[in-house]
């Protein structure tokens, strides 16, 4: 597989992680987490992740904007002190999700406020 095929799968299942969260699903976050074999395809799906966080937070008022960067850190802290541990990644991959549900969240209030 290339890494572009990676990146592709990254993405996709950051997205199905993302529906799980949104839905609640522990069984089925602690299932796809544990079928992600390797650290590289980890921190494929945590590139997904950030992504997503990052251009979301975008629209975002500029105090919580600068709240969810300073998130994006400490999730960036909390993936460097597990890159060599697949669990600790699956640690950040949750907690990655619920940054990006979070950030939905409070543009959903700011729609309301504005709109």
């Amino acid at each position: 597989m290339t890494d572009t095929d990676r990146q592709a799968a990254g993405r996709r299942t950051a997205e199905e992680l993302l529906h799980l969260l949104t839905r609640e699903d522990a069984a089925g976050v602690q299932r796809l987490l544990a079928g992600l074999p390797g650290i590289r395809d980890l921190v494929f799906v945590g590139a997904g992740l950030t992504a997503v966080a990052r251009a979301e937070a975008r629209r975002l008022p500029p105090a919580q904007r600068a709240q969810a960067n300073t998130r994006q850190l400490r999730l960036g802290s909390l993936r460097d002190a597990h890159r060599d541990d697949p669990e600790g990644l699956r640690t950040w991959l949750r907690r990655a999700g619920d940054e990006v549900l979070l950030i939905r969240s409070q543009q959903a209030v700011a729609d309301r406020l504005t709109g």
